[in-house]
């Protein structure tokens, strides 16, 4: 279980997140959404402790963040969509294989993983592929893959959509999808619902570092296009 208790973060004079208490139990396929800058980003970095609150608690299976990073980081994947600063590997198949060989699994799993991995977001065949060689949306369903493959209990993508086809979009939504099946917790930080809302179990919106909306999807629906969050215009009844 993750538990946010009265969790407050500071940029300088800017407060990004004010007193946000939230418990997402094992297992749960929520959707964090919100504009640009609501503060999504900033809450879920404290979920494997990349960063600290300046005033309350985050605690993952009940231990604080800040007591035990090294577990908290193990047990919630996360793949942001500025990849960037993630990759530790020249190739493809390096990077994504990296997390799994730190796990001090064998060789046969870690193909495993990796190919699996790979293949959810297209990019299966581009193992030896250099990094620096990639696009922008390349590198983004890269870093997707390499959370993917460390099957952790609780995994969280930042906006995991963008840069894919439709195609590709298709496969990963059917690899989260078994995830979940399988016992997986879902976090998608979105501003665009249009492919969630049939999977999504809750769905949190943030404005302005403060929760407004916290249901599950078809009651919090109506709410969400008030705070710059896309829907299906079928569901919104805007369609022609």
């Amino acid at each position: 279980m993750l538990e946010l208790d009265g969790l407050t973060h500071e940029y300088g004079d800017a407060r990004a997140l004010d007193s946000v208490s939230l418990t997402i139990p094992d297992g749960q396929f929520l959707v964090l959404c919100g504009a640009n800058g609501s503060g999504k980003s900033t809450l879920v970095r404290h979920l494997n402790g990349l960063l600290e609150p300046d005033a309350g608690r985050v605690l993952v299976d009940g231990t604080e963040t800040t007591e035990d990073p090294v577990a908290a980081r193990t047990t919630v994947g996360m793949a942001f969509q500025e990849p960037r600063d993630q990759f530790v590997a020249a190739t493809v198949g390096g990077d994504v294989r990296f997390g799994p060989e730190n796990l001090g699994l064998d060789h046969t799993e870690i193909d495993r993983r990796a190919e699996e991995a790979l293949a959810a977001v297209g990019l299966d065949g581009r193992k030896d592929d250099r990094i620096e060689t990639l696009s922008g949306g390349e590198r983004e369903r890269l870093a997707v893959a390499g959370a993917l493959a460390m099957e952790p209990s609780y995994l969280v993508l930042d906006e995991p959509f963008t840069g894919l086809d439709s195609p590709a979009c298709d496969r990963l939504l059917d690899h989260l999808r078994d995830l979940h099946a399988a016992g997986t917790g879902l976090i998608v930080v979105t501003h665009d619902l249009r492919d969630l809302l049939a999977d999504a179990e809750r769905v949190v919106c943030l404005t302005d570092g403060d929760v407004v909306v916290d249901d599950d999807p078809a009651a919090a629906v109506d709410a969400l296009p008030e705070y710059g969050v896309r829907v299906p215009e079928t569901v919104t009844g805007t369609a022609d």
